[in-house]
């Protein structure tokens, strides 16, 4: 078995421009590249744009509930095949496998904002956390140590195969071409991919760099309504620290937490069961001044 994040201790570094032109990244930089010049051929179109953001939320949604708070974080139980139907969802957004993105996170919160970080935005700036660290090879392994519940799945290591992961996004692309051609392709395959990478990279970076801090942890993570809107609720950052194990992040009611809500209606249609909450003890428990914490 190949290396894995467990056993990597990466110093803290800052952007280098040379970690973002390696031929690793080349697949990265060239769906961005393709996206841009897509639109400027095809000219802008706010029908496009609506596609390519809804179809940005629709996925979203997996990206919250499945990788995060499913697979990383176990906030609720599912049936098997669910479970599949989670992994494959989630993996259309091309974010690598379950079982890749569950072991870093894992790792995240372990070390998070210390040197074993795998994107720690105060420790290497926000280039590294917010796209660095997922182009290079040091963190592209996974970390089968940290994921023991997860491994037991033949299928789920299927879908996490580097071989293999990206075939949920591919059968997503060719669907599209199907019902829509390539205007169809590049808004809400292209399009709504990039838009895509960088909300859900926000909360690797500038939810540990703008915000209030709520509680007091021992990292960065900081509560910010703004991201919460763009990513379903993942911007209550602070919360989530606080109690890693709550399928809700917006702890107060009026922290909008669309995720959240959306699992209510899985639950309501015995789609997952055991969904957890945040007990009042910890959500009214110990905090910070969260009007005197300003933005780093």
């Amino acid at each position: 078995m190949s290396q894995s994040a467990g056993d990597l201790l990466v110093a803290p570094r800052s952007f280098r421009t040379r970690d973002y032109v390696a031929p690793i990244s080349w697949p990265f930089w060239l769906i961005h590249l393709v996206a841009v010049v897509g639109v400027i051929r095809m000219g802008f179109s706010w029908k496009g744009l609506a596609v390519a953001v809804g179809l940005y939320y629709a996925r979203m949604f997996f990206v919250c509930t499945a990788y995060h708070r499913y697979f990383s974080h176990r906030t609720f139980k599912t049936s098997r095949l669910f479970q599949f139907v989670l992994a494959f969802c989630a993996q259309t957004t091309a974010q690598k496998g379950a079982l890749w993105w569950a072991s870093h996170h894992r790792w995240h919160h372990k070390y998070s904002d210390q040197p074993q970080d795998v994107h720690s935005a105060k420790l290497r700036g926000f280039m590294y956390s917010h796209v660095g660290w997922i182009l290079g090879n040091e963190w592209s392994a996974t970390d089968y140590k940290r994921i023991g519940d997860l491994t037991q799945y033949p299928e789920l290591r299927f879908l996490n195969h580097p071989a293999f992961c990206h075939l949920p996004a591919v059968a997503y692309f060719l669907t599209l071409y199907a019902l829509g051609g390539s205007w169809l392709l590049m808004w809400g395959g292209f399009v709504s991919t990039v838009l895509l990478w960088h909300g859900t990279f926000t909360i690797n970076s500038l939810s540990h760099m703008f915000g209030k801090r709520r509680y007091r942890t021992t990292d960065q993570s900081r509560n910010n309504w703004l991201l919460a809107l763009v990513t379903l609720g993942e911007g209550w950052h602070n919360n989530h620290h606080h109690y890693q194990s709550s399928a809700n992040q917006g702890f107060r009611w009026y922290e909008i937490d669309i995720s959240y809500y959306l699992i209510k209606g899985l639950e309501a249609l015995h789609l997952i069961w055991d969904v957890r909450k945040a007990p009042d003890h910890i959500v009214y428990g110990e905090q910070g001044d969260e009007e005197l914490v300003e933005a780093a």
